[in-house]
């Protein structure tokens, strides 16, 4: 966006390793030379203190030995530093400096030099005050509309306003409600301290309701910054701004009004003295320091603005003039006259490099020599063209290219390749992911950089860690690295798990309360086909049609192929463990007839959704959410009741005159007891309710297969059916599963599947919560599912949907 780069001017690097932040630097006077030409004085993290008065031969030039007025290190870290009246019977300018439990005042004064090396430079210390709280940052003024000097006042890391009139401390106040200390500024047209609380307020303080608020003025002296002392106060003004803000500055310009300018994270304000919102600008960008200053236009005010990006733009209010681009990151910035050029902008950067610059494009008295005019020949470009647009084609074809490859054997351990083609990948970080309840024995690797055609390969364990059988046997690696050029890029694969992984063969059992007919297009085929190695090694060759199934949680399934007709049946005890083995066989189907090349294969189901025993799951997970809800209730009880007898306690403890405990110290310990019987069966719920939620999204998965087999359902309007019945990963208080399908099928009920248009006109709720019960969700997918037979089809877009009819199978 930077048309022009800032002329630097004069600059210099500070120190080696030298830390600074924004109250680091000012440009005043600070030696009372009286001709109007700024200091520029820094001080650092090291202590060092640097007073600085460039002069620069020619635009450019580096720094020069007498530029540097005066450096001495003092003992302990400099904050920040500010030039004002500081000393009492004395109007001239006095330089304090803050350290972390320290302010110090010093005066500046030179003497002029008899040789070559310029005038001589030193301070001098007027008086300091020993801090009693960690500081944090200052602001100075005339405070009560004094005349003639200026009083400091420092802000405390813990929240207290300490004022001090010159040599002396006159009071200290605790800012109400404060938990981290925010910018600090001082408005002389209200008399008034402004600053950002943690709420993300801007707040303003009288300076008479501080000095009229009662301390510790009547202790003794030695007690007056202790930690005792101090008052909350009351807030004159309050502005919600929404975000933390960086830097505050009150300006008032002649021709234009007084205001505050508030530097936030992502937006800029000016405020009105009462604070009311003159305007404010949102920033595209992470500002990092600003500075108002004057304006030639009247009625407006000019503002500097540096971001994280090296830029520097100038502002009219709220309309951008000016971009322009610096060699650092800016943490502080001013406006300073330098040798009769007034205007000079001074940066200063987080690791000491000091700028000063202006605006602006210096002429150019290069002339480019005049080429030789020669007929085009448009013929050869056009080839040449040709040539270059398949030289760039073939690198970008395959540039960037970083591939992860998940070798999954059953009997070994897992192990993940990754294999880079044409591209240096720098610190390549693997991370691979299951479902729980499986998880990995390493899940995070991070490689050295990888260059062309290498590759990296790690082994890892998956293992079953729980009760209770997963919903999904697929996973996925994620491979996030650096090209050479800095570009962030991420590659990922999918894989899927062998079942062996859950479960082993097992005898099959005859008897079952849930069965599954699959109908296919294609003669039967023999299981050893199918499921060929040693995942057969307990089965009898004569009964190649059936498969027993046994997981690790102890329940079996059953497959059965049939003799005569085209059908497999899936049967087990519980309705969840259907779910895999009936994935597990439509997905070996069709990879064995892919591989004969048949492409007309297909599965198909016609017989009953079983809706019944899915909703017997849902009341039970649902269930399980009221149980968390009641415990986290009985929870909060008991704990309101423990903290009440503890206070009583304590209360009895420090009486200066003993009292009976009144069994107070018997109905803290049974209701300790309480409290912890209460967590362990609120963490035993829990347990069983992502047990529950396993289960459930395993039937929700059985669901979404069969009616997708029943109505001949399309890949597109499946992913509609998996977001509308699996919206969530994770099942929490606070977002549940029921509320969040039921929001969703109600959605399609009102739209694709709406009967009339007066159901289409019907209003959804707009907040999701937690239901009394299951009985609207149970009504909403049973309707689902006769919308469906009815010849409803499932589609996001705004036009209606063309009806077909169709069969619907028989509920149970």
């Amino acid at each position: 966006m930077s048309l022009f780069k800032a002329r630097d001017w004069w600059s210099t690097i500070l120190g080696e390793k030298e830390e600074f932040d924004q109250g680091c630097m000012c440009v005043a006077d600070v030696d009372n030379s009286g001709s109007g030409q700024d200091k520029i004085i820094v001080g650092s993290y090291m202590g060092y203190l640097r007073i600085f008065n460039p002069h620069p031969v020619k635009p450019g030039d580096g720094v020069q030995p007498e530029d540097l007025l005066l450096e001495v290190q003092l003992r302990e870290p400099i904050l920040q530093v500010e030039v004002g009246k500081f000393v009492s019977g004395t109007e001239g300018l006095h330089l304090a400096v803050l350290h972390c439990r320290k302010l110090c005042v010093y005066a500046v004064s030179g003497t002029l030099g008899n040789v070559e090396h310029g005038n001589q430079y030193q301070i001098k210390l007027m008086y300091e005050h020993n801090l009693q709280r960690t500081a944090c940052n200052m602001t100075y003024g005339p405070f009560g509309g004094v005349k003639g000097r200026d009083l400091i006042c420092i802000q405390s890391m813990d929240g207290m306003l300490m004022l001090f009139e010159q040599e002396s401390y006159a009071f200290g106040r605790f800012l109400p409600g404060f938990l981290l200390p925010g910018p600090l500024t001082y408005s002389s047209r209200t008399d008034s301290f402004i600053t950002v609380s943690s709420c993300r307020q801007v707040e303003s303080y009288k300076y008479q309701v501080l000095a009229f608020a009662t301390d510790a003025d009547e202790r003794q002296e030695t007690e007056q910054q202790k930690l005792s002392s101090g008052k909350k106060l009351v807030v004159d003004w309050v502005l919600n701004i929404g975000e933390q803000a960086l830097d505050i500055c009150v300006v008032s310009f002649n021709q234009a009004v007084s205001s505050v300018f508030v530097l936030g994270e992502r937006n800029f304000f000016c405020l009105k003295d009462n604070g009311q919102i003159r305007f404010m600008k949102k920033l595209d960008y992470s500002p990092s320091c600003f500075i108002p200053y004057c304006s030639v236009k009247e009625g407006t005010i000019n503002t500097l603005i540096g971001n994280h990006s090296k830029m520097l733009n100038v502002y009219q209010d709220v309309t951008l003039k000016w971009a322009t681009q610096l060699p650092h990151i800016p943490v502080s910035v001013k406006v300073a006259n330098l040798q009769g050029l007034k205007g000079v902008i001074v940066t200063l950067s987080d690791n000491g490099h000091l700028q000063c610059s202006y605006l602006g494009t210096d002429p150019s008295l290069f002339q480019a020599p005049q080429v030789d005019s020669r007929e085009i020949n448009y013929e050869e470009f056009n080839a040449e063209m040709k040539k270059l647009q398949k030289i760039i084609k073939e690198a970008t074809k395959t540039q960037g290219i970083l591939l992860p490859f998940l070798e999954v054997k059953a009997e070994a351990v897992p192990s993940v390749t990754v294999k880079v083609l044409r591209v240096t990948a720098q610190k390549p970080n693997l991370a691979v992911c299951v479902q729980a309840p499986l998880a990995v024995t390493c899940d995070q690797f991070v490689f050295d950089d990888l260059e062309p055609d290498s590759s990296e390969t790690v082994v890892l364990s998956v293992f079953l860690k729980g009760n209770c059988s997963p919903s999904e046997l697929e996973g996925n690696c994620v491979v996030s690295y650096n090209t050479p050029t800095g570009i962030p890029k991420v590659a990922q694969c999918n894989f899927r798990l062998p079942l062996r992984l859950i479960c082993f063969p097992a005898q099959p059992s005859k008897a079952a309360n849930h069965k599954l007919t699959i109908d296919t297009n294609k003669p039967p085929i023999s299981f050893l086909t199918i499921f060929p190695g040693r995942f057969l090694n307990m089965s009898v060759d004569d009964q190649a049609n059936v498969l027993g199934f046994e997981f690790l949680t102890g329940s079996k399934t059953t497959l059965l192929a049939s003799k005569t007709s085209q059908r497999y049946r899936i049967q087990s005890d519980q309705l969840e463990d259907l779910w895999l083995i009936t994935e597990e066989l439509t997905l070996r189907l069709r990879e064995h007839f892919k591989k004969q090349n048949c492409k007309d294969f297909a599965c198909t189901f016609s017989g009953s959704i079983p809706l019944q025993e899915y909703f017997e799951l849902i009341d039970r997970h649902f269930e399980l959410r009221l149980n968390a809800e009641k415990f986290q209730e009985l929870l909060s009880e008991r704990a309101v009741q423990f903290r009440a007898i503890e206070r009583r306690l304590l209360t009895r403890f420090k009486d200066k005159t003993p009292a009976p405990l009144q069994h107070l110290d018997t109905l803290l310990e049974g209701t300790f007891r309480e409290v912890i019987a209460l967590a362990d069966a609120a963490e035993e719920n829990q347990a069983n309710m992502f047990q529950a939620f396993t289960k459930l999204k395993s039937a929700t998965h059985l669901v979404i297969m069969l009616i997708s087999l029943w109505q001949k359902l399309s890949t597109d309007q499946v992913a509609i059916l998996e977001a509308t019945f699996l919206p969530l990963a994770e099942d929490t208080q606070e977002l549940g599963w029921e509320e969040t399908v039921d929001a969703a099928i109600s959605y399609l009920l009102r739209t694709c599947l709406s009967k009339s248009s007066k159901e289409q006109a019907l209003t959804l709720s707009s907040q999701l919560c937690m239901p009394k019960d299951t009985s609207r969700l149970k009504k909403n997918i049973t309707l689902f599912c006769d919308r469906l037979a009815k010849g409803g089809r499932l589609s996001l877009s705004t036009e209606s949907t063309t009806q077909q009819a169709a069969v619907m199978p028989g509920k149970t």
